[in-house]
């Protein structure tokens, strides 16, 4: 078996292994890494290298105490995501009869941290084991490691692979793009399921040369990756008679005065087209400091790296990143695994300690409670079925997609390998490998071979450079309903790119139900676009080229398949608007009916019997009308609702203000009677007249509403001006003159009270009620004009509401304005309800 590794590695490579043997016998492992992790044991091992962490942050190195361990920050639930994947593929199967049966495998799974050193960390710790101690140098200890899936990163797949290829020992990786990694004599053991650079390029530079984008500036990390893939793209660039207008080096430490000077360059250059090769970690930094420095205008080109990575789709990169181009891995479906994502839990393994972190970061808990005061403590029984993030959705699997070809690519190479009869196998003498003693290049030999076909449909095996078939979805990056950036696939390149060919599209994808097909101009890549219906219209056949338009009372429903009734919108009674207002309305005509009761207990005091008595009770009849007319503004409008609801309204406001007009012109009568020069003024003003008076100039408003209801009356209505998806249920006025003649008659009545009571405001009286109505006029006066302006501006319901309110607040002042002095000295201060007290003739 290959726990003789152990040995090898420590004697050839003691650096690798950090091992030692002792006097004894014993090997010993010198010192264990700090790794972050997720494991199960088996019969068979398969090693994998993830990213779950975007920054490492490394301790001081001193020398004078022992090391620190570097430390992982920033989780990346994506990479989680696709360890979960290769877990679930090897629990797979192990149920399937078909596929290695009566060999459980096993898996073992380290975080790098994007960081080489700590990459390096975890591959030596598959290779040698974890054991403290060894005690024999026999087939027994840890399962042997039949390969390992990653690493993610071409730089550490190049470190770690020059050492396993020592060995022979496999590694497939699912994101390593490197076209350097195609060299077998540097790398022998080195496979991969994603394509290589070499095809990524000739597709990019196959959408430059259409679109005639000749002048471009280059961005690209400072590892293998970038490097590679930018020497390639200016040779690529240049048979074509392009021109790289600036290349500019992402830190690795993300320098911030670095990347200013790159945005600086990128903002002042004139190419407006800018290619982008970085993951997105080393990018992050990048796109942060373009939304910073407002940099727009610019034209993206993603390579695969980062095409779909979810860290950009944000509000605040829309702007900067809209419309973004890009070649991204081939999409694919996993059955089940959704379900399998649901149901994992944390555990106490410390060898397991990466799903509690990932459980940490999900629900914003801890395990072991820290400092921080009101720190939630995670219990473990958290519902993963509530969460809505990257982690849960496998409608756009790429990574997690290769993992799984990578798991089942071992798988397949294992079986093959079992599959051997003996006198007739590939190794010497005809044999065949031992599944008890198996040698790691063995299962290369099998890996190089495999074939076979995922349940989603594709295609899997390796050239002789151990490179997949190159097939790659054509991105752009399009705004999405809430603001932020969705990216939809709009084509499917395949290996012609790489051959110099004319790039071709496949178009495989189709728009669902709830889009249209719009072909983009010029992209030749791009056979269409799924747009998204607008709003109020339905497509409800695949790769529809049209949307439909609901009808008048019909909108879309959220996915735009099918219509549906419009909700209807009026003011009712029921929601928390309509119980408010009715309140105050019911409100308001209590308050008139106690101040009668008031009235009516004292109507033989001075203070009643002041100034007309009989116009008080008219005053508070007509507020009572006042108040109690609201009610016809709230609920559903039916005509009889909205024919009466502004005629009770400009009669009860008019009754209301000419009984103020009257004892206003009452008040000023009586102060002229009482000089020589008036003493008739009262004859000619007395209660018969002031009646008449009243009922003159209400009679009036009564004659314009009824030429109004006759000529243009009121009427329900439906309509969806003011928002498409609603229909507001509402009253037409009928006729704009009639409603404005009302409503100027009873602005003229009350301006002219205002007048008269503000002349005589200062009449010599302790108990001038003029002074009273001035200031009850002016906030009737202030309410109205600023009405205007409101009902105007409000939409659907709420310019009845307006109105109500108008109605409302003129009403509680000009009742509390009016009869709240009154009321007060009534029942608190009687002393002064008294002739001599009125008239100002006692202290």
């Amino acid at each position: 078996m290959w726990i003789n590794l152990h040995i090898c590695i420590y004697l050839t490579f003691n650096f690798i292994s950090a091992a030692s043997v002792t006097s004894t016998g014993i090997c010993k492992l010198q010192g264990r890494f700090k790794l972050n992790g997720m494991y199960q044991d088996g019969d068979l091992i398969i090693g994998g290298l993830f990213a779950f962490h975007l920054i490492t942050v490394f301790p001081e190195l001193s020398f004078i105490k022992e090391p620190e361990q570097p430390h992982c920050q920033r989780f990346y639930v994506s990479s989680f995501q696709q360890a979960q994947a290769m877990a679930f593929a090897i629990n797979e199967i192990n149920e399937r009869p078909n596929l290695l049966p009566n060999i459980t495998l096993g898996y073992h799974l380290y975080d790098n941290c994007v960081k080489l050193g700590v990459a390096f960390r975890a591959a030596t710790s598959l290779l040698s084991g974890t054991e403290e101690t060894l005690h024999d140098f026999n087939c027994t200890g840890p399962p042997p490691m039949i390969g390992i899936v990653g690493d993610p990163g071409s730089t550490h797949c190049i470190a770690i692979s020059s050492v396993l290829g020592l060995f022979r020992i496999p590694m497939v990786s699912y994101y390593a793009t490197c076209s350097c990694l195609s060299d077998r004599k540097k790398y022998p053991s080195f496979f991969r399921t994603i394509p290589s650079d070499a095809f990524q390029v000739r597709a990019m530079v196959q959408i430059l040369r259409h679109f005639g984008w000749t002048w471009v500036g280059v961005i690209y990390s400072d590892d293998d990756y970038g490097i590679y893939a930018a020497q390639s793209f200016q040779k690529e660039i240049q048979l074509f008679g392009g021109c790289v207008a600036f290349t500019e080096i992402l830190p690795l430490d993300n320098n911030h005065r670095d990347i200013q000077r790159i945005v600086k360059v990128i903002q002042t250059s004139t190419a407006k087209v800018v290619v982008v090769f970085s993951t997105e970690a080393y990018l992050l930094p990048l796109m942060d400091e373009v939304a910073l420095q407002n940099v727009t205008g610019k034209q993206w080109i993603a390579s695969e790296a980062w095409a779909t990575s979810p860290v950009f789709h944000t509000q605040r990169l829309l702007p900067f990143l809209g419309g973004t181009l890009g070649i991204a891995i081939r999409r694919g479906e996993i059955q089940g695994l959704q379900n399998f994502l649901l149901h994992i839990r944390p555990d106490n393994d410390p060898k397991n300690n990466m799903v509690n972190i990932f459980w940490e970061n999900m629900f914003g808990c801890r395990f072991e409670k820290g400092n921080s005061e009101g720190e939630n403590i995670c219990t473990g029984q958290e519902n993963l079925s509530s969460t809505n993030t990257i982690y849960t959705d496998v409608s756009e699997l790429r990574a997690a997609y290769n993992v799984y070809k990578a798991v089942y690519a071992l798988a397949h190479a294992l079986h093959d390998l079992m599959q051997c009869e003996e006198g007739r196998g590939p190794f010497s003498d005809n044999t065949c490998a031992d599944i008890t003693n198996l040698q790691p290049w063995q299962v290369v030999y099998y890996l190089q071979k495999v074939n076979f076909t995922t349940g989603f449909g594709d295609h899997v095996s390796f050239d002789k450079n151990g490179d997949a078939l190159a097939i790659y979805d054509v991105m752009n990056w399009q705004p999405s309903s809430d603001g932020s950036i969705i990216v939809r696939t709009v084509g499917v390149v395949d290996e012609g790119a790489a051959t110099g060919k004319p790039l071709r599209s496949v178009c495989s994808e189709s728009c669902p139900p709830g889009t249209r097909r719009a072909r983009r101009k010029g992209l030749p890549v791009c056979c269409f676009d799924c747009l998204p219906c607008a709003d109020g219209e339905i497509s409800n056949t695949t790769d529809a080229n049209e949307c439909t338009l609901c009808p008048d009372e019909f909108w879309s429903n959220s996915n735009k398949n099918r219509c549906i009734p419009k909700e209807v919108e009026y003011l009712s009674f029921e929601e928390p608007l309509g119980i408010s207002l009715t309140t105050a309305s019911l409100l308001g005509t209590c308050l008139c009916s106690v101040v009668v009761v008031i009235f009516a207990h004292h109507r033989n005091t001075p203070v009643v019997r002041a100034n007309n008595s009989e116009l008080s009770f008219l005053l508070l009849l007509s507020l009572k009308l006042c108040f109690l007319c609201v009610l016809l503004f709230i609920g559903r409008p039916q005509l009889w609702t909205c024919q009466l609801r502004h005629a009770v309204f400009g009669i009860s406001f008019v009754l209301c203000v000419s009984s103020i007009l009257v004892k206003t012109m009452v008040v000023i009568a009586v102060f002229k009677s009482s000089r020589p020069e008036g003493k008739g003024a009262m004859k000619w003003f007395g209660a018969a007249h002031q009646r008449g008076t009243v009922l003159t100039l209400t009679a009036l408003q009564v004659v314009i509403c009824a030429v109004w209801l006759t000529t243009a009356s009121p009427t329900p209505h439906k309509s969806s001006l003011h928002m498409s998806s609603k229909i507001v249920y509402e009253c037409t006025i009928g006729s704009l003159v009639g409603f404005s003649i009302l409503l100027g008659y009873i602005g003229f009545l009350a301006a002219v009270s205002f007048l008269l009571a503000f002349l005589a405001r200062n009449l010599p009286d302790s108990f001038n009620e003029a002074k009273f109505i001035t200031f009850s006029m002016l906030i009737f006066c202030a309410v109205w004009i600023a009405f205007v302006p409101a009902y105007v501006s409000s939409p659907g319901k709420y310019a009845v509401a307006v109105e109500i309110f108008a109605i409302l607040a003129s009403s509680f002042g000009l009742l509390v304005s009016i009869f709240a002095p009154k009321c007060y000295i009534i029942l608190l201060h009687p002393e002064r309800n008294t002739k001599k007290a009125i008239m100002g003739r006692v202290n």
